[in-house]
């Protein structure tokens, strides 16, 4: 399982020595900020009048679900605060300011999508059909890419000039994976680079419009998009081992 990209931060207490005294809500001393307290699981949302020690990670959680399932502008330190049921002066224990946690959630994001993609075209294959379906991987295991994640950002990069250039050097950087991973099975260059460019950007557009394509249908499918996006035919194996990595992670139905 990948790791998780928010597991950092500094030991308690900061060194700057900011805060006369730490927060109910924060870790106590010899406890790293990250550490969560096994008896507040991350996910927990909690009451107001709860008063658990929350962590860095835990904050990051929570804004990254927010940034998902709302956008950025909902990624307030007040409305998470009330959500994680601590005070707000906890925040300022893991963070300098919202920006600091938004420059966090980008990092995250890096860490998980970019890195997660580049591995995928990265590990080793065959065939340059098997190595497609390690990219497809990404589409179903949201341990080696967060697909709702990567929309959520490129959303607040329609607003975001700094995170737009994140955008647009992460988009370079995958498909300079692509590309490099077809010249290893034989492509020149030029058609590394197409080939890389539209297995990159159908993949972005069948998942944003979403068309609710049932599995069973989609891998029967699979034969063709890999003959279409390589110009080679996928060996039995090959499919018979992407389908049993789909099925084991989404079930016979999909869900």
């Amino acid at each position: 399982m990948a790791s998780d990209p928010f597991a950092r931060g500094p030991v308690w207490p900061p060194a700057d020595g900011r805060g006369s005294a730490p927060d109910p809500a924060a870790p106590p001393a010899g406890r790293t900020a990250d550490a969560p307290d096994p008896s507040w699981p991350a996910h927990v949302v909690l009451g107001p009048t709860s008063r658990p020690r929350v962590s860095r990670q835990d904050w990051l959680r929570a804004a990254m679900c927010r940034l998902i399932r709302d956008g950025v502008d909902t990624v307030k330190v007040l409305s998470l605060s009330d959500e994680l049921g601590v005070s707000r002066s906890s925040f300022y224990w893991h963070f300098k300011s919202r920006q600091d946690l938004l420059d966090a959630l980008l990092d995250g994001w890096q860490a998980k999508n970019t890195a997660g993609l580049i591995a995928q075209a990265e590990a080793p294959a065959a065939t340059i059909t098997e190595a497609v379906c390690q990219i497809f991987r990404c589409v179903f295991d949201t341990r080696l890419f967060d697909t709702a994640l990567d929309f959520a950002v490129r959303d607040w990069a329609r607003r975001a000039p700094k995170v737009r250039a994140a955008l647009e050097a992460s988009d370079h950087q995958r498909l300079a994976a692509l590309s490099a991973m077809y010249a290893r099975h034989g492509y020149e260059p030029l058609e590394a680079e197409t080939r890389a460019r539209v297995l990159y950007y159908m993949q972005i557009g069948y998942t944003d419009n979403d068309l609710g394509e049932p599995l069973q249908e989609r891998l029967r499918r699979l034969p063709s998009y890999l003959y279409c996006f390589t110009g080679r035919e996928a060996q039995p194996q090959e499919l018979s081992a992407f389908t049993a990595f789909v099925i084991g992670i989404r079930g016979e139905d999909g869900q």
